[in-house]
Protein backbone atom coordinates (compact mmCIF):
# COMPACT_ATOMS: atom_id res chain seq x y z
CA UNK A 1 0.00 0.00 0.00
CA UNK A 2 1.43 3.47 -0.54
CA UNK A 3 1.37 6.07 2.29
CA UNK A 4 -1.27 7.34 3.32
CA UNK A 5 -2.81 10.07 1.14
CA UNK A 6 -3.45 13.49 1.94
CA UNK A 7 -6.79 15.42 3.43
CA UNK A 8 -7.21 17.08 0.31
CA UNK A 9 -6.17 13.89 -2.00
CA UNK A 10 -9.31 12.47 0.02
CA UNK A 11 -11.80 15.02 -0.85
CA UNK A 12 -10.60 14.17 -4.25
CA UNK A 13 -11.12 10.62 -3.85
CA UNK A 14 -14.96 10.94 -2.64
CA UNK A 15 -15.29 13.58 -5.69
CA UNK A 16 -14.08 10.33 -7.83
CA UNK A 17 -16.69 8.07 -6.11
CA UNK A 18 -19.31 10.68 -6.50
CA UNK A 19 -18.54 11.32 -10.08
CA UNK A 20 -18.86 7.26 -11.02
CA UNK A 21 -22.20 6.93 -9.00
CA UNK A 22 -23.67 9.70 -11.35
CA UNK A 23 -22.56 7.29 -14.49
CA UNK A 24 -24.85 4.53 -12.64
CA UNK A 25 -27.53 7.07 -11.66
CA UNK A 26 -27.46 8.33 -15.42
CA UNK A 27 -27.59 4.27 -16.56
CA UNK A 28 -31.15 4.28 -14.87
CA UNK A 29 -32.48 7.92 -15.76
CA UNK A 30 -32.09 8.01 -19.33
CA UNK A 31 -35.30 5.84 -20.34
CA UNK A 32 -37.08 7.90 -18.41
CA UNK A 33 -35.68 10.77 -19.99
CA UNK A 34 -38.41 10.27 -22.68
CA UNK A 35 -42.33 9.48 -20.85
CA UNK A 36 -44.08 7.03 -22.57
CA UNK A 37 -48.02 8.41 -23.52
CA UNK A 38 -50.56 5.90 -23.94
CA UNK A 39 -50.48 4.57 -27.82
CA UNK A 40 -46.70 4.71 -28.02
CA UNK A 41 -44.38 1.74 -28.98
CA UNK A 42 -42.83 0.17 -25.29
CA UNK A 43 -39.29 -0.47 -25.98
CA UNK A 44 -37.70 -3.27 -27.29
CA UNK A 45 -36.22 -6.22 -24.25
CA UNK A 46 -35.25 -8.58 -26.54
CA UNK A 47 -32.04 -9.95 -27.70
CA UNK A 48 -29.59 -7.83 -27.25
CA UNK A 49 -31.43 -5.42 -25.46
CA UNK A 50 -32.01 -7.77 -22.74
CA UNK A 51 -29.25 -8.59 -21.98
CA UNK A 52 -28.29 -5.16 -21.64
CA UNK A 53 -31.08 -4.32 -19.40
CA UNK A 54 -30.03 -7.58 -17.14
CA UNK A 55 -26.84 -6.54 -16.40
CA UNK A 56 -28.02 -3.13 -16.06
CA UNK A 57 -30.44 -4.48 -13.13
CA UNK A 58 -27.30 -6.43 -12.05
CA UNK A 59 -24.96 -4.45 -11.75
CA UNK A 60 -25.99 -0.94 -11.56
CA UNK A 61 -30.22 -0.61 -10.73
CA UNK A 62 -30.04 0.98 -6.81
CA UNK A 63 -26.18 0.49 -6.28
CA UNK A 64 -24.68 3.38 -7.83
CA UNK A 65 -28.33 5.63 -6.52
CA UNK A 66 -27.33 3.93 -2.71
CA UNK A 67 -23.72 5.19 -3.46
CA UNK A 68 -25.07 8.52 -4.17
CA UNK A 69 -26.79 8.11 -1.05
CA UNK A 70 -24.01 7.82 1.07
CA UNK A 71 -22.00 10.40 0.06
CA UNK A 72 -24.59 12.80 0.34
CA UNK A 73 -24.86 11.48 4.20
CA UNK A 74 -21.12 11.78 4.33
CA UNK A 75 -21.44 15.15 3.18
CA UNK A 76 -23.95 16.44 5.00
CA UNK A 77 -21.69 15.60 7.86
CA UNK A 78 -19.25 16.94 6.75
CA UNK A 79 -20.90 20.51 5.91
CA UNK A 80 -22.54 20.40 9.92
CA UNK A 81 -19.20 19.84 11.30
CA UNK A 82 -17.65 22.77 9.45
CA UNK A 83 -20.71 24.67 10.31
CA UNK A 84 -20.08 24.07 14.33
CA UNK A 85 -16.40 24.87 13.98
CA UNK A 86 -16.80 27.85 12.55
CA UNK A 87 -19.26 28.84 15.51
CA UNK A 88 -22.62 28.27 13.53
CA UNK A 89 -25.75 26.12 14.95
CA UNK A 90 -24.93 22.86 12.64
CA UNK A 91 -28.53 21.70 12.66
CA UNK A 92 -30.16 24.67 12.09
CA UNK A 93 -27.60 25.59 9.12
CA UNK A 94 -28.23 21.53 7.53
CA UNK A 95 -32.20 22.72 7.71
CA UNK A 96 -31.42 25.68 5.66
CA UNK A 97 -29.33 23.67 3.61
CA UNK A 98 -31.91 20.80 2.66
CA UNK A 99 -35.13 23.19 2.19
CA UNK A 100 -33.48 25.34 -0.36
CA UNK A 101 -32.20 21.97 -1.54
CA UNK A 102 -36.05 21.08 -1.52
CA UNK A 103 -37.36 24.07 -3.52
CA UNK A 104 -34.44 23.59 -6.00
CA UNK A 105 -35.75 19.67 -6.34
CA UNK A 106 -39.32 21.12 -6.92
CA UNK A 107 -38.17 23.14 -9.98
CA UNK A 108 -36.44 20.17 -10.87
CA UNK A 109 -39.34 18.24 -11.07
CA UNK A 110 -40.74 20.43 -13.96
CA UNK A 111 -37.43 19.28 -16.41
CA UNK A 112 -37.60 15.38 -14.83
CA UNK A 113 -40.46 13.86 -13.47
CA UNK A 114 -37.78 11.53 -11.70
CA UNK A 115 -35.89 13.92 -9.95
CA UNK A 116 -34.51 12.10 -6.70
CA UNK A 117 -33.68 16.01 -4.92
CA UNK A 118 -36.86 16.70 -3.21
CA UNK A 119 -37.36 13.28 -1.92
CA UNK A 120 -33.19 13.46 -0.79
CA UNK A 121 -34.37 16.60 1.22
CA UNK A 122 -37.43 15.43 2.81
CA UNK A 123 -35.45 11.82 3.96
CA UNK A 124 -32.04 14.48 4.94
CA UNK A 125 -34.20 16.16 7.18
CA UNK A 126 -34.66 13.15 9.32
CA UNK A 127 -30.63 12.86 9.75
CA UNK A 128 -30.69 16.71 11.85
CA UNK A 129 -31.75 14.78 15.24
CA UNK A 130 -28.77 12.36 14.74
CA UNK A 131 -25.94 15.20 14.21
CA UNK A 132 -24.96 14.95 18.47
CA UNK A 133 -26.03 11.20 18.66
CA UNK A 134 -23.47 8.50 19.97
CA UNK A 135 -21.89 6.54 17.57
CA UNK A 136 -23.26 3.54 19.10
CA UNK A 137 -27.09 4.89 19.19
CA UNK A 138 -26.10 5.42 15.32
CA UNK A 139 -24.88 2.10 14.90
CA UNK A 140 -28.41 0.62 16.70
CA UNK A 141 -29.94 2.84 14.06
CA UNK A 142 -28.42 1.40 11.02
CA UNK A 143 -28.62 -1.84 12.41
CA UNK A 144 -32.29 -1.41 13.25
CA UNK A 145 -33.25 -0.40 10.04
CA UNK A 146 -31.10 -2.44 7.88
CA UNK A 147 -32.86 -5.47 9.63
CA UNK A 148 -36.48 -4.42 9.35
CA UNK A 149 -35.75 -3.31 5.69
CA UNK A 150 -34.15 -6.67 4.70
CA UNK A 151 -37.27 -8.85 6.69
CA UNK A 152 -39.74 -6.72 4.85
CA UNK A 153 -37.85 -7.69 1.46
CA UNK A 154 -37.97 -11.58 1.92
CA UNK A 155 -41.35 -11.77 3.34
CA UNK A 156 -42.27 -10.45 -0.09
CA UNK A 157 -40.57 -12.46 -2.10
CA UNK A 158 -41.50 -15.94 -0.22
CA UNK A 159 -45.14 -14.62 1.25
CA UNK A 160 -46.76 -12.48 -1.68
CA UNK A 161 -49.72 -12.64 -0.59
CA UNK A 162 -50.22 -11.36 2.68
CA UNK A 163 -53.25 -9.25 2.69
CA UNK A 164 -53.25 -5.78 4.75
CA UNK A 165 -49.81 -7.12 6.21
CA UNK A 166 -48.57 -6.63 2.60
CA UNK A 167 -49.31 -2.57 2.68
CA UNK A 168 -47.21 -2.61 6.17
CA UNK A 169 -44.09 -4.25 4.19
CA UNK A 170 -44.57 -2.20 1.06
CA UNK A 171 -43.49 1.06 3.58
CA UNK A 172 -40.80 -0.25 5.63
CA UNK A 173 -39.13 -1.76 2.35
CA UNK A 174 -39.40 0.96 -0.27
CA UNK A 175 -36.21 3.31 -2.02
CA UNK A 176 -37.20 5.67 1.07
CA UNK A 177 -36.38 3.52 3.55
CA UNK A 178 -33.43 2.53 1.45
CA UNK A 179 -32.18 5.86 1.14
CA UNK A 180 -32.68 6.74 4.62
CA UNK A 181 -30.62 3.57 5.68
CA UNK A 182 -27.41 4.96 3.26
CA UNK A 183 -27.64 8.82 4.53
CA UNK A 184 -26.87 7.22 8.06
CA UNK A 185 -24.58 4.78 7.16
CA UNK A 186 -22.49 7.95 4.92
CA UNK A 187 -23.21 9.96 8.02
CA UNK A 188 -22.26 7.37 10.44
CA UNK A 189 -18.93 6.88 8.22
CA UNK A 190 -17.85 10.59 8.35
CA UNK A 191 -18.64 10.78 12.42
CA UNK A 192 -16.58 7.86 13.65
CA UNK A 193 -13.59 9.52 10.83
CA UNK A 194 -13.29 6.24 9.33
CA UNK A 195 -12.81 8.09 6.20
CA UNK A 196 -9.30 9.48 7.45
CA UNK A 197 -8.64 5.91 8.72
CA UNK A 198 -8.76 3.35 5.42
CA UNK A 199 -4.98 2.28 6.00
CA UNK A 200 -5.57 1.29 9.48
CA UNK A 201 -8.80 -0.15 8.91
CA UNK A 202 -7.57 -2.08 6.14
CA UNK A 203 -8.02 -5.54 7.56
CA UNK A 204 -11.69 -5.13 8.55
CA UNK A 205 -12.23 -3.38 4.76
CA UNK A 206 -10.37 -6.30 3.00
CA UNK A 207 -12.94 -8.31 5.13
CA UNK A 208 -15.82 -6.55 4.59
CA UNK A 209 -15.09 -6.85 0.71
CA UNK A 210 -14.56 -10.47 0.55
CA UNK A 211 -17.80 -11.09 2.51
CA UNK A 212 -19.96 -8.58 0.32
CA UNK A 213 -18.67 -9.86 -2.94
CA UNK A 214 -19.72 -13.18 -2.19
CA UNK A 215 -22.99 -12.06 -1.24
CA UNK A 216 -22.87 -9.77 -4.92
CA UNK A 217 -22.16 -12.70 -7.03
CA UNK A 218 -25.48 -15.05 -5.30
CA UNK A 219 -27.51 -12.14 -5.81
CA UNK A 220 -26.67 -11.48 -8.96
CA UNK A 221 -27.41 -15.46 -10.36
CA UNK A 222 -30.66 -15.39 -8.25
CA UNK A 223 -31.27 -11.83 -10.10
CA UNK A 224 -29.96 -13.04 -13.60
CA UNK A 225 -32.08 -16.46 -13.05
CA UNK A 226 -35.58 -14.29 -12.00
CA UNK A 227 -35.31 -12.23 -14.70
CA UNK A 228 -34.69 -15.20 -17.30
CA UNK A 229 -37.61 -17.01 -16.29
CA UNK A 230 -40.07 -13.43 -15.54
CA UNK A 231 -40.65 -14.02 -11.50
CA UNK A 232 -42.09 -10.80 -10.61
CA UNK A 233 -40.15 -10.44 -7.56
CA UNK A 234 -36.84 -9.56 -9.52
CA UNK A 235 -37.15 -6.11 -7.83
CA UNK A 236 -37.43 -7.46 -4.11
CA UNK A 237 -34.35 -9.42 -5.46
CA UNK A 238 -32.32 -6.53 -6.57
CA UNK A 239 -33.24 -4.03 -3.85
CA UNK A 240 -31.91 -6.71 -1.39
CA UNK A 241 -28.66 -7.85 -3.21
CA UNK A 242 -27.97 -4.08 -4.18
CA UNK A 243 -26.93 -3.64 -0.11
CA UNK A 244 -23.86 -6.12 -0.13
CA UNK A 245 -23.20 -4.77 -3.91
CA UNK A 246 -22.98 -1.13 -2.27
CA UNK A 247 -20.88 -2.16 0.55
CA UNK A 248 -18.41 -4.06 -2.61
CA UNK A 249 -18.36 -1.25 -4.97
CA UNK A 250 -16.92 1.19 -1.95
CA UNK A 251 -15.19 -0.93 -0.10
CA UNK A 252 -13.18 -1.79 -3.80
CA UNK A 253 -12.94 1.91 -4.66
CA UNK A 254 -12.16 3.30 -0.85
CA UNK A 255 -9.19 0.71 -1.47
CA UNK A 256 -8.11 1.19 -4.89
CA UNK A 257 -8.46 5.07 -3.99
CA UNK A 258 -5.30 4.91 -1.40
CA UNK A 259 -3.75 4.43 -5.06
CA UNK A 260 -2.16 8.20 -5.59
CA UNK A 261 -1.43 6.51 -8.79
CA UNK A 262 -5.27 5.49 -9.66
CA UNK A 263 -6.49 9.23 -7.74
CA UNK A 264 -4.37 10.83 -10.83
CA UNK A 265 -5.90 9.18 -13.67
CA UNK A 266 -9.54 9.26 -12.46
CA UNK A 267 -9.41 13.23 -11.68
CA UNK A 268 -11.54 13.92 -14.51
CA UNK A 269 -14.14 11.74 -13.05
CA UNK A 270 -13.45 13.89 -9.95
CA UNK A 271 -13.94 17.28 -11.68
CA UNK A 272 -17.81 15.98 -12.91
CA UNK A 273 -18.06 14.66 -8.74
CA UNK A 274 -17.02 17.86 -7.72
CA UNK A 275 -20.10 19.95 -9.63
CA UNK A 276 -21.95 16.44 -8.61
CA UNK A 277 -25.40 18.61 -8.49
CA UNK A 278 -25.19 21.05 -11.88
CA UNK A 279 -24.04 17.66 -13.42
CA UNK A 280 -27.29 15.52 -11.48
CA UNK A 281 -29.28 18.34 -13.13
CA UNK A 282 -27.63 19.01 -16.58
CA UNK A 283 -28.36 15.09 -17.16
CA UNK A 284 -31.96 15.08 -17.71
CA UNK A 285 -31.58 18.74 -19.99
CA UNK A 286 -28.79 17.12 -22.33
CA UNK A 287 -30.68 13.81 -22.36
CA UNK A 288 -33.80 14.94 -23.46
CA UNK A 289 -32.45 17.69 -26.05
CA UNK A 290 -30.17 14.24 -27.39
CA UNK A 291 -33.43 12.20 -27.31
CA UNK A 292 -35.16 15.17 -29.09
CA UNK A 293 -32.65 15.83 -31.79
CA UNK A 294 -32.44 12.28 -33.03
CA UNK A 295 -35.66 12.08 -32.85
CA UNK A 296 -36.17 8.69 -30.98
CA UNK A 297 -39.27 7.48 -30.54
CA UNK A 298 -38.53 4.95 -28.09
CA UNK A 299 -35.44 4.69 -25.35
CA UNK A 300 -34.35 1.00 -25.84
CA UNK A 301 -31.56 -0.37 -23.43
CA UNK A 302 -28.91 0.02 -26.25
CA UNK A 303 -29.90 3.81 -26.98
CA UNK A 304 -29.36 4.15 -22.96
CA UNK A 305 -26.11 2.65 -23.14
CA UNK A 306 -24.82 5.29 -25.80
CA UNK A 307 -26.86 8.19 -24.58
CA UNK A 308 -25.12 7.73 -21.21
CA UNK A 309 -21.85 7.32 -22.24
CA UNK A 310 -22.11 10.83 -24.56
CA UNK A 311 -23.53 12.45 -21.87
CA UNK A 312 -20.82 11.53 -19.34
CA UNK A 313 -17.99 12.11 -21.83
CA UNK A 314 -19.64 15.99 -22.42
CA UNK A 315 -20.05 16.00 -18.72
CA UNK A 316 -15.88 15.15 -17.70
CA UNK A 317 -14.80 17.42 -20.93
CA UNK A 318 -17.33 20.40 -19.63
CA UNK A 319 -16.76 19.79 -16.22
CA UNK A 320 -12.66 19.70 -16.42
CA UNK A 321 -12.64 23.09 -18.78
CA UNK A 322 -15.47 24.87 -15.89
CA UNK A 323 -12.75 23.95 -13.08
CA UNK A 324 -9.80 25.86 -14.74
CA UNK A 325 -12.06 28.75 -14.33
CA UNK A 326 -14.26 28.64 -11.44
CA UNK A 327 -13.71 26.89 -8.34
CA UNK A 328 -17.43 25.37 -7.88
CA UNK A 329 -20.10 24.47 -9.95
CA UNK A 330 -22.91 27.23 -10.73
CA UNK A 331 -25.80 25.14 -9.03
CA UNK A 332 -23.24 24.34 -5.86
CA UNK A 333 -22.40 28.08 -5.86
CA UNK A 334 -26.19 29.43 -5.47
CA UNK A 335 -27.12 26.15 -3.24
CA UNK A 336 -23.96 27.63 -1.05
CA UNK A 337 -24.95 31.27 -1.24
CA UNK A 338 -28.62 30.74 -0.69
CA UNK A 339 -27.62 28.31 2.38
CA UNK A 340 -25.75 31.06 3.80
CA UNK A 341 -27.00 34.61 2.48
CA UNK A 342 -23.54 35.69 2.21
CA UNK A 343 -20.57 34.36 -0.08
CA UNK A 344 -18.77 32.17 1.50
CA UNK A 345 -14.98 31.24 1.11
CA UNK A 346 -14.72 27.46 -0.33
CA UNK A 347 -12.12 25.42 1.21
CA UNK A 348 -11.21 21.53 -0.36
Amino acid sequence: MNPSISQKERIISLDIIRGLALFGILLINVGGFKLIMEGDPLPDYSGINGIISTLITIFVQKKFFSIFSFLFGVGLYIFASRAESRGDQPRKRMARRLLILLLMGIIHIFIFWGSILPAYAIIGLLLIPFYYAKISTLKKWLVGMTLIYILCLMSKIFSPSLGVLSTVLDLFSNDAIQIFIMFLTGFLTAKSGWLTRIQQLYKPIRWIQIVSFLLFAGFSLWIWNASQSGNSYVDSVTAIGSLPTTLFYLTTLFLLLENKHIVKILRPIARVGQMAFTNYVAQSIIGTAIISIIGLEVVSPKDILYIAVLIYLIQIIFSTIWFKFFSMGPLEKGWRLLTYGTKQTTKR
